[in-house]
């Protein structure tokens, strides 16, 4: 399987990067094709700009500035996030790629506004691998959005594909 793995994390020498390098070490070792995306080591650029905002419903052009990575998001036939939730949320940096690569034409079909499709229907498995810093009960009490992304805002866009997400108090 041709798997996505979109790691974010700053620091080469966090715990989430030795999660990030056993995630794409066990997946190479089951045989799956690997594309480890690292956002901070690839200078991602997570601000999705006035001029790409007004072309945002512009298709094909609105992807012109993330090409290369709509290209590997297409390719793809699952996708593995590894990264660290801030104030229970997604970092700044994956939220920007949430913005700035799901949008029409890549990740949904609005020609019909009332009837939203989905457009990552290649994208058979979804997963995650996030630390809160936090007992697992906040995380809960606190509504737990990162898990909410992956298993329900990024189903609806594949309209299949199971989410999973592991969770760790890190605290």
């Amino acid at each position: 399987m041709r798997i996505l793995v979109v790691y974010c994390h700053p620091a080469e020498t966090s715990f989430h990067a030795e999660l990030h390098a056993e995630i794409v070490r066990n997946l190479r070792a089951a045989g799956h094709q690997v594309d480890d995306g690292d956002l901070y080591a690839e200078g991602f650029d997570p601000v999705l700009s006035r001029a790409e905002r007004l072309r945002y419903h512009d298709v094909p052009a609105n992807r012109a500035p993330v090409q290369g990575y709509v290209d590997r998001l297409l390719r793809a036939e699952a996708i593995v996030f590894c990264f660290p939730s801030r104030c229970f949320g997604l970092p700044a940096m994956l939220k920007g790629f949430f913005d700035r690569l799901f949008m029409p034409g890549v990740a949904f079909d609005i020609t019909d506004p009332a009837h939203l499709k989905p457009a990552l229907t290649h994208i058979r498995r979804i997963a995650a691998v996030v630390t809160y810093g936090r007992p697992r009960w906040v995380a809960w009490y606190m509504g737990d959005p990162p898990r909410e992304i992956v298993t329900r805002y990024l189903k609806r866009l594949t309209a299949r594909a199971p989410a999973s997400t592991a969770t760790r108090d890190t605290t």
